[in-house]
């Protein structure tokens, strides 16, 4: 006789064990497939969920991303706004030395000030950049080419540009960034855009200027940040003899002070601290990205974009290095 799962019971006192183990087997079948089931409806639901929580990750990371955008774009609101009128006029009821103290006086708005440093004789106005902590004295700026930064050493000694625009190109001067830095340890920040929209900083530590008699010299310390160290050719140790400005006095076009055999300025359209000449230039012409040119006299920052890439945007801007800023 054949045994199968749909024998008769009747059958199976003659067959008592066999019958036993077809039923044993039936069942185990049946809790086999059973089990199989349940794990696969519980491997799907790990599938659905892992799937829900990844859309989840997503969306907050969107979420996130938004917010930054958001607060960047508040923190930098005044180069958004540059065809504003950004004169802020407290009065006259004090003197400020520079941007920290009137930050820590409790004007946190970003705008062109008054500001008499210790040794000026006369006031003067810069912009004092409230963002990144606040307390900021910008002393170049580069936006849109609007300015003319091929000028003679008067000009770059008394200082030119627009002195009312969120936005607009300046030189501070010479002799006010002498003044300024004279008063005490100062950290230098450098802000570079390039017109794919990427932003990056250059800081150092003790940045000084000197006064004309040492024809506006410029010294700083140690490098942080992420646009890499192109101001003291900190980026390969075999370059520092051409491409280190530190210890370099100003030059013009009319004012020749460089290390060079010709006069870099008036090769590189630009007054800056020039050595053998550059591997920054970042008052050099104004071109738009990538440009062609006899000389690499572009708005140059070689650590990041290399010679042949001019800047969009610059921003440079010192504080005190002991500053800490009152909340108010």
């Amino acid at each position: 006789m054949v045994l199968s799962d749909n024998t008769p019971l009747s059958h199976c006192h003659k067959y008592v064990s066999v019958c036993t183990y077809v039923s044993l087997s039936s069942f185990f079948s049946h809790f086999l497939l059973e089990k199989k089931a349940l794990m696969l409806g519980i491997f799907y639901k790990q599938i659905r969920l892992q799937a829900q929580v990844r859309l989840l990750e997503h969306r907050v990371k969107q979420k996130q991303l938004k917010i930054i955008q958001l607060l960047e774009k508040k923190e930098i609101q005044y180069s958004d706004r540059g065809d504003e009128n950004r004169v802020i006029d407290l009065g006259g009821k004090r003197q400020y030395s520079d941007c920290a103290e009137i930050y820590n006086n409790g004007h946190k708005q970003s705008g062109f000030y008054k500001m008499k440093p210790v040794q000026s004789p006369n006031e003067f106005l810069a912009f004092c950049d409230m963002s990144e902590g606040g307390g900021w004295t910008v002393f170049q700026r580069r936006s849109d080419g609007s300015q003319n930064f091929d000028r003679v050493w008067a000009d770059y000694e008394e200082g030119f540009g627009n002195f009312v625009l969120a936005n607009g190109e300046y030189w501070l001067g010479n002799k006010n960034l002498y003044y300024l830095t004279s008063q005490g340890n100062y950290t230098l920040r450098i802000d570079l855009t390039d017109f794919e929209g990427e932003r990056r900083f250059a800081q150092y530590t003790r940045f000084r200027v000197a006064g004309e008699e040492h024809s506006y010299e410029m010294s700083c310390g140690e490098y942080s940040g992420t646009a890499g160290d192109s101001l003291t050719g900190g980026f390969h140790p075999e370059v520092k003899w051409w491409a280190d400005h530190r210890g370099m006095k100003f030059s013009t076009r009319d004012r020749d002070n460089d290390n060079y055999e010709g006069n870099c300025a008036e090769e590189e359209k630009a007054g800056w601290w020039f050595n053998r000449c550059h591997s920054a230039n970042l008052n050099g012409l104004y071109y738009k990205g990538p440009y062609t040119a006899i000389t690499d006299n572009g708005v140059v920052w070689y650590s990041w974009h290399g010679w042949w890439y001019s800047l969009k945007s610059v921003v440079m801007k010192v504080r005190p290095a002991d500053f800490e800023p009152n909340i108010v």
